[in-house]
This record gives C-alpha cells, sequence and structure tokens, in this order.
C-alpha cells in the first residue's frame, strides 16, 4: 500500500511535468519567441524606456502564446486526422481542453497587459490578437487568409510607438512593410503543409495557389517590404540602404533557380529576405514615428 501510495503522487507529477512540455510544444515556440523578441527589439530601438520594453514584450508574449495555443486546439481534429504526431495533442501530450484553457488565460492576460502601455497602444495590439484569432477559427481557410497576418504584424509598429510620450503614431511605410512581412510570413508558413491542407480541405489564399506559385510569390511582399524601408525614410538613401536592397535582391534570386535541386530553397531565401527586412526596421529605431 505505501508504495502504491509513492506512486500515485509520482504518476500525477509525470502527467503534470508531461502536459507541461506539451503546452510549451502546442504555443508554437519558434514563432512565438521570434515575434516576441523582435517587437521587444524594435520598443527598445524606439526609445521606450526599460518599463515600457518590459509591458510591450509580456503583452507580446501573452498574446502569441495565445494564439499559438488556439491554432493547435482548433486544428487538432485535422491534425489527429492527417497523422501528425509531432503535433503534441496528436502524441498525447496535452488534451484539447488543457491547451484552449491555456489559450483563453493567455488571452485574459494579454488584455490588461496590453493596455498599460496606453489606451490606443493596448487596442491597436488586441486588434491583431483578433485578427490572429479569426484566423485560426475561421478565416484560415478562406481566400483572406492574409488578412489577419497583415494586421497582426501592421499593428505591431504603432503598438510600439503609441506607448511613446506624445503617443505618436508610426509613419506610414513602417506600418505598410510590417504588413508585407506578415503577408510573406504567412506564404512562407503555409507552404510546407499545402499538400495536407488541402487534403483536409483547408483552402485559404496560398492553398488556392498551389505550392510552386506560393514558392515564387513569398519572396515578393517581402521584397516589397525591403523596398519600403530603404526609400520610405525622408532623405537620401545611403550606403547600408543600397546594400541592403542589394543583399535582400540577391537572396530572392538565388532562391527561384535552386528550388529544382531543393523544395526548400524559396523558403530558405525568403527567410534570409526577411532577416534583412527586420534588421533594416531596428535600424531605423526612432524613425519610424511620424513626427
Amino acid at each position: 500500500m505505501t508504495t502504491s501510495g509513492h506512486a500515485r503522487p509520482d504518476r500525477v507529477r509525470r502527467s503534470g511535468l508531461q502536459a507541461i512540455a506539451g503546452l510549451s510544444r502546442a504555443c508554437h515556440p519558434g514563432p512565438t519567441a521570434a515575434v516576441t523578441v523582435l517587437v521587444t527589439a524594435l520598443a527598445v530601438a524606439s526609445g521606450r524606456d526599460a518599463a515600457g520594453c518590459a509591458l510591450v514584450a509580456a503583452a507580446v508574449l501573452a498574446g502569441q502564446l495565445s494564439i499559438g495555443w488556439c491554432n493547435d486546439a482548433v486544428d487538432a481534429g485535422r491534425d489527429v486526422a492527417a497523422g501528425r504526431t509531432g503535433k503534441p495533442v496528436v502524441a498525447g501530450a496535452v488534451s484539447v481542453r488543457a491547451v484552449w484553457v491555456a489559450a483563453a488565460a493567455a488571452l485574459a492576460l494579454c488584455v490588461p497587459l496590453s493596455l498599460a502601455s496606453g489606451l490606443a497602444a493596448g487596442t491597436v495590439h488586441l486588434v491583431g490578437v483578433a485578427a490572429a484569432w479569426a484566423y485560426d477559427l475561421r478565416l484560415k481557410a478562406t481566400v483572406l487568409s492574409w488578412l489577419p497576418y497583415a494586421v497582426g504584424f501592421g499593428v505591431l509598429p504603432p503598438f510600439v510607438t503609441l506607448g511613446l510620450p506624445g503617443h505618436p503614431w508610426p509613419a506610414w511605410w513602417a506600418v505598410l512593410a510590417a504588413a508585407l512581412l506578415g503577408c510573406g510570413a504567412h506564404l512562407a508558413n503555409v507552404l510546407p503543409d499545402i499538400p495536407a491542407d488541402l487534403a483536409a480541405g483547408v483552402r485559404g489564399w496560398p492553398q488556392r495557389l498551389g505550392p510552386a506559385r506560393v514558392r515564387a510569390l513569398i519572396p515578393v511582399p517581402l521584397l516589397l517590404a525591403t523596398g519600403l524601408l530603404v526609400f520610405g525614410p525622408p532623405g537620401p538613401v545611403g550606403a547600408g540602404g543600397w546594400a541592403a536592397l542589394a543583399v535582400a535582391g540577391a537572396f530572392a534570386v538565388a532562391g527561384l533557380p535552386a528550388a529544382g535541386r531543393s523544395p526548400r530553397a524559396p523558403f530558405v531565401a525568403a527567410v534570409a529576405v526577411a532577416a534583412v527586412d527586420v534588421l533594416l526596421l531596428l535600424a531605423r529605431g526612432t524613425e519610424i514615428t511620424a513626427l
């Protein structure tokens, strides 16, 4: 009896640790961390103080966690049907109910954390989070699947700048460039799953285009974002801007013919172009405010 009594708490602990590990995988940790780090770095570059940057990081992290968990909870049925054993819910590491509870808790936490940066800043961030939830719940399987990504990324510059003293709006080119980055991220994110999505009846914008067209299209919004970040700010284009434009163009051009040798080449090239865009956006720093 004593041995059995000790074994039961051990099983409970193992089950709890397994659920925590499952939730950490179900939140889409890569994109969640990347977006949180990017927006926090943008807050630092734009002049937010330490407390403001911490609030930005906490709000974005909570929002991204809620989005990732909502996505896995909504897709659980399709993931099971497609045999995606890499998904924690499919593997039995965590229940769908637990993922829904985590998503709701993160969303509830995101509201006060966002509004702590001010009513205007918090509202625009929550609009972006709501757009991402709309993608998970409905728009993912429609021709408007690109819209939540454009909105979700496009609100990030105003979320950062509206929390600054004076609550300035960001420059138009910063908002449009961020929205284009979102469109490129949508195409690149969906590309590997297009065959399985079509089999499951998911017909969003990239699925309707098909893998070949998506591979060719991915660099377009990213290069447009590069152009906006180089030519959008007032004043002459410096050597760094021209270099960034040349590097981004070279990555984009190199990725297309390499697709014949490696199907992932256009995706890798798109990530490289996106990295150039992110560095340009961070380098603009305080220039993104439209004062």
